[in-house]
């Protein structure tokens, strides 16, 4: 398949200083100057941003810049406890591999680093630690901190996700 685009630069009016009158806005000429082809350096640029808008939004978040990580407010550990209890424990528990890996000694650790429990390839080859960060931003959206990932399960509560981290960085 061939792309072809075929760019043309436009010259663009300047915008409206406010201090023109109108006077003077009502007899400048609103032609826009006639369209010329533009250097290859804009073409290639337009070519980028075109494969960029055209490959979906995957392409165009990886090259978003850094994270903004966002440390949770402080942690209720007994609410945390009672919502490990209810919500978790269906695929966790503290100290043996369920459905998901064991939580003792989580904070701190290498994401997909628990030895023994066999994580999905993609959280196997990340390079990020479990943090109170990290794991905000895990139990809001696991699929936005590592893609590919295999838990089905979200918090969206910003104060149930901080009383759980308080709950889990307990468990050394």
């Amino acid at each position: 398949m061939q792309l072809n685009l075929h760019v043309l630069c436009v010259r663009i009016p300047r915008m409206t200083p406010p201090k023109l009158s109108i006077e003077k806005l009502s007899s400048m000429s609103r032609t826009p100057a006639p369209a010329t082809p533009c250097p290859s350096f804009f073409r290639a640029a337009a070519l980028a941003a075109a494969v960029l808008l055209l490959s979906g939004p995957g392409m165009a978040q990886e090259r978003s810049g850094a994270r903004q990580w966002r440390t949770p407010p402080p942690g209720d550990l007994q609410r945390g406890a009672a919502l490990y209890q209810a919500r978790c424990t269906a695929c966790h528990a503290v100290d043996s591999n369920k459905i998901g890996p064991a939580h003792r000694g989580v904070m701190g650790r290498r994401v997909g680093g628990l030895q023994g429990y066999t994580y999905s390839a993609e959280l196997a080859q990340s390079r990020l630690r479990w943090t109170p960060q990290t794991l905000n931003t895990w139990l809001e959206d696991p699929e936005e901190l590592v893609a590919g990932q295999r838990m089905g399960f979200q918090v969206e509560d910003m104060q149930e996700r901080a009383d759980l981290i308080a709950f889990l960085a307990t468990l050394k």
